[in-house]
């Protein structure tokens, strides 16, 4: 197929446009359930996603001398060809002869933080030496990558204020083409910042007296129009700093949510806006200094309870073997009882069950005079109904249905005496 006509290469404000439907195939599947059609036009406004930018939504009309049929596109994706395919749920005739209207709202917000991105990447660049490897734009704020190692927020906050002031003095943003010579030739003195792998004409977006990048997708004519840009925060990743920011009616949207969620943790604290930050740093210290003494109270608690449980259980032929569960108990201490009662007396064995949910947590700990493995021994036992756990030698976890729990204790008991009774005859051979 002849590749599409690109109507906003040229004029990105266009809003409606007429063409021809060049090609019309049926999708094997659809998310609805019913028909989903692809529609190749000659000439599109439609911007397909492409370098980090959404694609445009809107109307497709086919007018008769009765009646407008409005057909909505959905998506825009172009093929290796150079197609551009909408993507729609009534299928339209080829050659029959169309309107198409762009969804202008959310192409003008897609402009607006798409030359945003140019001129955030163009300051970091000039300013802090680090380049963008790669953009989103997301439904809510933008991000960009940058190849650089930590940032300050002072720097931040001077890349912000540089962005801001160049936006109010309201710099032309322009459209120029060159050969791919002529393109890659301004690469090497320093005049073009990115050129993409492609060949042909290069399409590029010049800021003035700050940037010119090699670019497919749709800009605002002024710097003005992007109409404010707020760096939202930052955040390391795999290839450098991940920067999020927003610009236009994003920026106040963003600035407005985060001036309502603090006014109403404010509130919540009874403080004013300037004294939150002291006072959530006293309230994190106090916090702290209350989990330690919570940790050192539960520790002591568990010590408490495991000398008395341990004290409540007879030796029985020279082992202590006892098995206890826990309905109002956690986890984590259910675990503490089991490790601490294994060291309140010699020749002592805890099974401790956890019933707090479904499955149950069983744990298993013995004293340090006793040689058999816990950890082997839950394992084994465990993978007996196709589980997994263990542990070390002394203490040892795993999880079970509650159902299984009674027959899993009983091959968990079976399997310690026989291990205590290997070890008296290995004792007694020695």
């Amino acid at each position: 197929m002849t590749p599409t006509e690109r109507l906003y290469y040229s004029d990105p404000f266009l809003q409606e446009f007429t063409a021809r439907v060049a090609k019309l195939r049926e999708l094997s599947s659809a998310s609805h359930g019913d028909c989903l059609w692809q529609l190749a036009l000659d000439r599109s406004a439609f911007y397909p996603t492409s370098g980090g930018q959404p694609f445009d939504t809107g109307l497709l009309s086919t007018p008769t001398n009765l009646t407008r049929n409005d057909v909505m596109v959905e998506q825009v994706e172009e093929d290796e060809e150079g197609t551009v395919w909408h993507f729609v749920r009534e299928a339209i005739s080829e050659g029959t002869e169309i309107r198409g209207r762009i969804d202008w709202p959310r192409r003008f917000d897609h402009m607006q933080q798409h030359t945003g991105q140019h001129l955030l990447s163009a300051i970091f660049v000039r300013e802090l030496r680090a380049p963008t490897v790669s953009f989103h734009l997301g439904e809510k704020t933008s991000t960009i990558d940058l190849a650089t190692g930590a940032l300050a927020h002072h720097s931040l906050e001077r890349v912000e204020r540089i962005a801001n002031e160049i936006i109010g003095e309201d710099r032309a943003v322009a459209i120029s083409y060159a050969s791919r010579a002529e393109a890659e030739a301004m690469l090497v003195s320093g005049e073009l910042r990115k050129l993409p792998d492609r060949q042909g004409t290069i399409r590029m977006i010049d800021i003035s007296d700050l940037d010119r990048n090699a670019c497919g997708g749709t800009h605002v004519r002024s710097t003005g129009q992007i109409g404010g840009l707020l760096i939202r925060g930052m955040e390391k990743v795999s290839r450098g700093i991940r920067v999020e920011f927003a610009c236009g009616l994003r920026a106040i949207r963003a600035a407005r949510f985060d001036s309502s969620i603090l006014t109403e943790t404010a509130g919540l604290l009874s403080t004013g806006a300037p004294e939150m930050p002291g006072l959530i740093k006293q309230m994190l210290h106090d916090s702290r200094a209350a989990s330690k003494e919570r940790q050192k109270l539960r520790e002591e608690l568990a010590t408490y309870q495991a000398v008395e449980i341990v004290n409540n259980v007879p030796l029985e032929s020279g082992i202590r073997l006892i098995a206890r569960s826990w309905r109002d108990r956690d986890r984590d201490f259910v675990r503490l009882l089991a490790s601490r009662a294994a060291a309140a007396a010699p020749s002592t064995i805890a099974y401790f069950c956890a019933e707090e949910a479904d499955p149950v947590r069983i744990f298993l700990s013995r004293s340090g005079d006793l040689k058999f493995n816990c950890g082997q021994i839950m394992k084994e036992a465990l993978a007996g109904l196709g589980l997994r756990g263990g542990g070390s030698p002394d203490l040892a976890q795993g999880e079970v249905p509650a159902s299984q729990e009674p027959g899993f204790q009983a091959i968990v008991m079976d399997a310690i005496r026989r291990a205590i009774a290997a070890d008296h005859e290995t004792s007694s051979i020695r």
